[in-house]
C-alpha cells in the first residue's frame, strides 16, 4: 500500500472518532511515517504508533505557547502485519484510537484494562 492510501485510512480514522473526542483534542497534530526511527523504539519491536506530547491530564495553568503534541501512526510496521486491507484498516483505526487516548490522558495500564492493547 503506498503512502497516500495509508494516510487515507488515517484520515478515515480520525474523521471516525465521535464528537465527545473530537471536542477535547487540543493542541494535536497526527503524522504518518513510514518507519519509527532508532530514539522512536531502540527495541526495534514494531512499534506502530507513538504519542508525544503533555496529555490533556496532564496540563496545569502553565500549558501554554508549547508546540503541538504529536501522534505518529508507523506505516512499514502496519504493513508488515501482511493483513487484508479490511484488518489493516483496523489495526490503524485501533493504533490512532490507542495514542488519541494517551492524548487524553488514558495509561497504557487502563487502555489493558478496557482491552484496547
Amino acid at each position: 500500500m503506498n503512502r497516500a492510501d495509508f494516510e487515507t485510512l488515517v484520515d478515515e480514522a480520525l474523521e471516525e472518532l465521535p464528537p465527545w473526542v473530537t471536542d477535547r483534542i487540543d493542541n494535536l497534530v497526527v503524522l504518518v511515517e513510514d518507519r519509527p526511527t532508532a530514539l522512536q523504539d531502540p527495541d526495534d519491536d514494531g512499534l506502530l504508533g507513538l504519542y508525544e506530547g503533555v496529555s490533556l491530564a496532564e496540563r496545569g495553568l502553565d500549558y501554554f505557547g508549547v508546540m503541538p503534541d504529536q501522534i505518529t501512526i508507523f506505516r512499514e510496521p502496519h504493513l508488515s502485519l501482511g493483513l487484508p486491507k479490511d484488518e489493516l484498516r483496523a489495526e490503524i483505526r485501533t493504533t490512532v484510537l490507542h495514542e488519541i487516548a494517551h492524548h487524553l490522558g488514558i495509561d497504557d495500564e487502563r487502555l489493558h484494562e478496557l482491552g484496547w492493547d
